[in-house]
This record gives structure tokens, C-alpha cells and sequence, in this order.
């Protein structure tokens, strides 16, 4: 056996980081319980309380909301005098962990980590024998994931579409629009609401999403939305304005057949607007990236393994934009302009016209 130099300093350094990586997954979890119980948001409107107070204005008990600080404290979370036996969260750390924050409520994101993780033991039989995890193993982690795209295009939607000239204008007119991978059908929810002289209407294979969808449109009293239990790959000679394809296209069974039925149903002039990572599909382009290895782990659980097990091309997350143009133009398309938001580093906005 060859006899390798080990750097000592270095192989301490990256045991400490490993440490470091799987207590924070740890602390994860407990981020998460705060924001599911609502204790995050229950301290914020506290002043330094003691754990009977704060279980009593939660509704929980005390003595895991007890067991529940003194986690928080060690990760540095929350704030604990042990004279007045008193909590309290900073105030610049709420800015993060409650729901008020919005889009930045970083609680939520950390309630990913459960459902994630519920899915290991298929994505390991996966790594052992081929294959997927079908998407009805992740009804859970698709409900966590509605209430992302809800989150995220509540306050983005507006500005996605402002990205191309008097495309809003043309919905306030009336046009024809396809949300292609609807979920539970926020996206097109909001336009059908906002846009009341547009005919919208949602494809997805998830019937529990489909479910979730009709139910808002009837909450809402809207008229003209309507979603379908539908492959986007098999539209059959129908007709669109616009065709939304927003973080779903890498996730299909059929990714480029899917691309071009879309652009076979776009009218003369029609639009897809389709959302996809900023990440490169060469791995080392992606190092040093914030988010890179939760979009690979996302990708492995998820997207990568829900295509494959449809039999599909298994993209994963990092399609990457060299590889998503040639995509677009061997479907059909034209022009392609591509668009980053204010404030949202991590997506492309691909804005593809049908020509005339």
C-alpha cells in the first residue's frame, strides 16, 4: 500500500467543518419545530419572558418548549438571563425566523430539512437498484414546496412578468395562458385573480395538486381558471398566449418533448416564460456557490429522482444555461431573452418567443 503524506492541520480542520455541518443540520431541526409551532413569531412580540410564559402565549407545552430554548441558546438563536430565568429573541434575529419576514424567513426554509429527509431510504434503494422515487412518495415535501412558490411568487410573479414589454398590459386585455407544472397552481391563481380577462389554466400529472388548485379557484370565486391532471409533453393542437414554465422544467419525464409542445401551442407570437437555478451543469463552475450543495441535495432527492422514476431524462437542478438555449432554439424558438430579478440571485428568467 502506497504510503500518502496526510496534512494533520488540514484533516483537523475539515473533521471541525464536518462537526460543524452535521450540528447545524441538528440545529435545523429545531429551527424548523420554531417555525411549525409558531414560537419564533411568538417571541417576537415578547419582551424577555420566561419559558411558562412563552409556552402559555404559544399554546404549548413548557416543559419541550423548555428543552426547545436551551437548544436555541446553544446555537446561538435566542438570548437567555439565567438571573431572571428570561428569553428573548433579538430583534435582528426575527428578521429571519418569522413569517412576517416573507420571503426571507430562512424558519421556513429549514422545515425542508424533515421532509427531505423522510425520502433517504428511497433515494438509498435508488443508488442500489436504478430507477426513482415516484412523486406520490413526496406529497409532503410538494405541500412544503407549495408553500415556497406561494411565498416566492406572491411578491415575485409581478415582477417576472414586467420583464417583457406590455406583456402585463396584454393580460389585463385578455389572452390565453398555460401554467405548464401548476403545483398548487399559485402562479396561475394570482394571474387568473389579477387578470380577470384572461382565460388561465394548470397542467399537472399530481392529482393531489390539481386537487389543491380547483380548491383555491373555488375559495377565490374565480371563473377563469381551470386545472387538469395533464403531462404538459401531450398538448394536442391547442392555443396560447403564454405558457409559464417556472422552476418545473428540469424536474419533467420529458423535458425537450415537453419544450416543443409548448412551442407548438403558442399562437404567432406567443410567449414562454420559464424559471430555472442560475447553476452551471459543470459541477466545478459551481463551487463557491451559497446554495450549491442544497440544490444538489434537492436535486438528488427530488428532481433528479422524480424524472428518473417516470423513466425520464433525469436533468436534475443544474441544467444549467448553456445547455437550456440550445434547448429552447432546437424547439423552435427565436429570440431568447434571459433576466434576473432584484434581490433573487439564484434564477434565470427565460422569456421565448414563438416568431410570428
Amino acid at each position: 500500500m502506497a504510503v500518502v503524506d496526510v496534512d494533520a492541520t488540514g484533516a483537523e480542520e475539515f473533521a471541525g467543518r464536518m462537526l460543524g455541518t452535521v450540528n447545524g443540520a441538528m440545529l435545523a431541526l429545531g429551527i424548523s419545530l420554531g417555525h411549525r409551532t409558531s414560537l419564533y413569531d411568538v417571541l417576537a412580540e415578547l419582551e424577555p419572558a420566561t419559558s411558562e410564559r412563552i409556552a402559555e402565549h404559544a399554546g404549548l407545552q413548557e416543559r419541550y418548549v423548555r428543552e426547545w430554548l436551551a437548544g436555541q441558546l446553544a446555537g446561538g438563536i435566542i438570548e437567555h438571563d439565567p438571573q431572571a430565568g428570561t428569553w428573548w429573541l433579538p430583534r435582528e434575529h426575527a428578521l429571519s425566523l418569522t413569517r412576517t419576514a416573507g420571503p426571507n424567513n430562512i424558519a421556513f426554509m429549514a422545515s425542508a430539512v424533515s421532509p427531505f429527509a423522510e425520502l433517504e431510504d428511497d433515494v438509498l434503494a435508488a443508488f442500489r437498484d436504478g430507477g426513482g422515487v415516484p412523486w406520490s412518495r413526496m406529497e409532503r415535501l410538494q405541500a412544503w414546496q407549495s408553500e415556497l412558490s406561494y411565498g416566492y411568487y406572491h411578491y415575485a410573479l409581478d415582477a417576472a412578468l414586467g420583464l417583457v414589454e406590455r406583456l402585463p398590459d396584454r393580460l389585463r386585455a385578455g389572452i390565453d395562458v398555460l401554467d405548464a407544472g401548476c403545483g398548487h397552481g399559485h402562479a396561475a391563481l394570482r394571474i387568473a385573480d389579477a387578470y380577470p380577462a384572461s382565460r388561465v389554466v394548470g397542467y399537472d400529472v399530481a392529482s393531489a395538486a390539481i386537487a389543491a388548485a380547483r380548491a383555491g379557484a373555488e375559495a377565490l370565486g374565480l371563473r377563469n381558471a381551470r386545472f387538469e391532471v395533464r403531462d404538459a409533453a401531450d398538448l394536442e393542437r391547442e392555443a396560447y398566449d403564454l405558457v409559464l414554465g417556472l422552476d418545473v422544467v428540469h424536474d419533467l419525464a420529458r423535458p425537450y418533448e415537453t419544450l416543443r409542445a409548448i412551442h407548438g401551442s403558442l399562437r404567432p407570437g406567443g410567449l414562454l416564460l420559464m424559471a430555472e437555478h442560475a447553476l452551471s451543469h459543470r459541477p466545478e463552475e459551481n463551487v463557491g456557490h451559497p446554495l450549491a450543495a442544497t440544490f444538489y441535495t434537492v436535486s438528488l432527492f427530488h428532481c433528479m429522482a422524480g424524472s428518473l422514476s417516470d423513466d425520464g431524462e433525469g436533468l436534475g437542478i443544474a441544467w444549467g444555461e448553456e445547455r437550456i438555449r440550445p434547448a429552447l432554439a432546437e424547439a423552435g424558438f427565436g429570440a431568447v431573452g434571459s433576466h434576473v430579478l432584484e434581490g433573487d440571485p439564484f434564477n434565470i428568467y427565460y422569456a421565448a418567443q414563438r416568431d410570428r
